[in-house]
């Protein structure tokens, strides 16, 4: 039987509403990450659609030496806890280290636990015993079968809270490709509920050199094809103009952009949760 995970008054899988996870791909500073969230709280409210806030503290897997990364740990998570009282929204950010995983839980209302570093053990292990809802983001290297030894790791601490996030597999280099059944493969292999990356499904990994780039463009395709294939939610980076953006611009998408893209995607929802009720 599927797992319903719970975040607040927020249900997620199942016959829930489909879930959006949206922000700036990392902090810039206290006024822009307002900005992004306060809009995003306005938009998802009148669409009715769930929503949980998502921003970086720190990057630390850029490519180059010179990327920017953010402000760090303490500053970043002093940005999300004023951003969390003041909009009173649900926040995920994600952490590198076990030593960040205390202070993180803090704060966070869902810990993330990045592509790159989904077979450490110790940090999974170190991020469930928190208790917290955790987001696994599936590494692009796996197969989604591989999964389910990710979510034995976590559930070995009595931790249940867990959603899994699929990004695309690696295809050749510098580019990514999408399996749609991985959604259903995930789902019925771990019994939890599957989010889709839309825009980190169409980064082209440290395709600019110094800097991964990204085919927005084709963001909403995917989203709506992961949608239409079962997504209990949607993972989107998105910023007012993702050319000045200093992280993940070239994958991200434009905030004025959002809503008709977003009301396709929710009635994509309605009529496959229609389905799955007959």
């Amino acid at each position: 039987m599927a797992t319903v995970v719970q975040i607040g008054n927020i249900k997620i899988g199942g016959t829930s509403p489909l879930l959006l996870i949206a922000g700036p791909c990392v902090i810039e500073n206290y006024d822009k990450t307002f900005e992004i969230a306060s809009y995003l709280k306005e938009l998802t409210k009148n669409l009715e659609i769930p929503f949980v806030f998502k921003a970086s503290y720190d990057k630390a897997n850029r490519t180059s030496i010179n990327s920017f990364r953010g402000p760090g740990l303490k500053p970043g998570l002093d940005i999300l806890r004023q951003i969390k009282s003041s909009l009173n929204i649900p926040i995920l950010s994600d952490v590198h280290s076990i030593g960040e995983v205390e202070p993180a839980a803090e704060v966070l209302d869902i810990i993330q636990i990045p592509a790159f570093l989904c077979r450490q053990t110790d940090l999974i292990l170190a991020v469930s015993q928190t208790q917290k809802p955790i987001n696994i983001k599936k590494g692009q290297f796996l197969a989604p079968g591989d999964i389910q030894n990710i979510t034995e790791k976590a559930t070995s601490t009595g931790n249940r809270n867990i959603t899994i996030t699929e990004r695309g597999s690696m295809f050749g280099y510098n580019n990514l490709v999408v399996d749609f059944r991985s959604i259903k493969i995930i789902q019925e292999s771990t019994g939890f509920p599957v989010i889709f990356d839309a825009t980190h499904s169409v980064q082209l990994p440290g395709g600019s050199g110094t800097s991964s780039g990204g085919q927005r463009e084709f963001s909403p395709i995917l989203a709506k094809a992961a949608v239409a294939a079962g997504a209990d939610g949607v993972f989107i980076e998105v910023y007012p103009d993702p050319e000045t953006a200093r992280c993940d611009g070239p994958n991200s998408l434009r905030l004025d952009q959002l809503e008709p893209f977003l009301l396709t995607l929710k009635t994509i929802r309605g009529i496959i949760q229609k389905e799955y009720r007959q």
